[in-house]
């Protein structure tokens, strides 16, 4: 795969890879990115699937562990030997993945709105054909379709009232559907290996940022915390499942408040 990523700041100070949600792009985190890249250097990329990534192989390419490896090369070949890694949504579990299978490449990692997958084959089985049936959308029907279902759904309710909702929607609809379908058949939650049991072993420090209004992902990462002892969770006011684009300035806050200055990589 070629991913394609963006350098905000200089690289020798440190480093934040940041990962994007369903649909996304790494320009997601262009507002974050320009308030921190005096502080730290940002790296965002286009997943699999997503903006200017190409994929040359199969199908495979787009799973979870190809995926991560991709990500890991990525990092070698920019000569990054360890960073910070924030990840939203279908990034965060991604993050979580790269943090539970490359713990040494990190030094603290936020997950924003995310979860270790399903725990159950019988729930991942669902899952799967519920992926199965959107992918088939996205290949059947127009893309602005597909994004009023889509943001539809309970999760983004506080999303689609930001006064920039036009804005993001209009990024969505650059996206390639035929690309967005193999992302979700493959790096969907339904496909995506349990992490659960993992969890309880990670030496990585974990910070799980979740809104208030996003009921589902808050008993979903309390959960995690509770697994996981070197995870901190903090519930954002008044946000829903987007935090960094409903409220960047609070993302902001809680990014700068865990990651610190590039002076805390000594002690990591």
């Amino acid at each position: 795969m070629n991913i394609y990523y963006s350098i905000y700041g200089n690289k020798n100070n440190p480093v934040i890879l940041f990962l994007h949600g369903f649909m996304g792009t790494g320009e997601d985190y262009h507002q974050i990115a320009d308030e921190l890249k005096n502080q730290f250097c940002c790296l965002t990329v286009d997943l699999p699937g997503h903006g200017k990534t190409t994929v040359n192989g199969d199908e495979k390419c787009y799973l979870m562990p190809q995926t991560a490896q991709g990500l890991i090369s990525l990092l070698d070949r920019l000569k990054i030997s360890r960073c910070f890694l924030a990840g939203y949504s279908m990034g965060g579990r991604l993050a979580l993945y790269l943090t539970l299978h490359f713990p040494q490449r990190f030094y603290q990692v936020i997950l924003e709105s995310a979860s270790p997958g399903l725990k159950t084959d019988q729930e991942r089985s669902q899952r799967r054909e519920a992926d199965e049936k959107l992918a088939r959308k996205l290949e059947n029907i127009p893309l602005s379709s597909f994004l009023i279902e889509w943001y539809n759904q309970s999760l983004f309710k506080t999303l689609k009232q930001h006064p920039d909702w036009q804005k993001l929607i209009e990024r969505r609809t650059q996206q390639n559907p035929q690309e967005l379908s193999k992302s979700l058949r493959n790096l969907g939650t339904g496909n995506q290996p349990s992490l659960w049991e993992q969890l309880s072993d990670n030496s990585v420090p974990l910070l799980l940022l979740v809104g208030e209004y996003d009921e589902k992902f808050s008993q979903i990462n309390a959960e995690m915390a509770h697994c996981c002892a070197i995870a901190q969770l903090e519930i954002i006011p008044h946000t829903g499942h987007n935090i960094h684009w409903e409220n960047p300035r609070k993302y902001l806050e809680e990014l700068i408040k865990f990651f610190g200055t590039g002076d805390r990589r000594k002690s990591l």
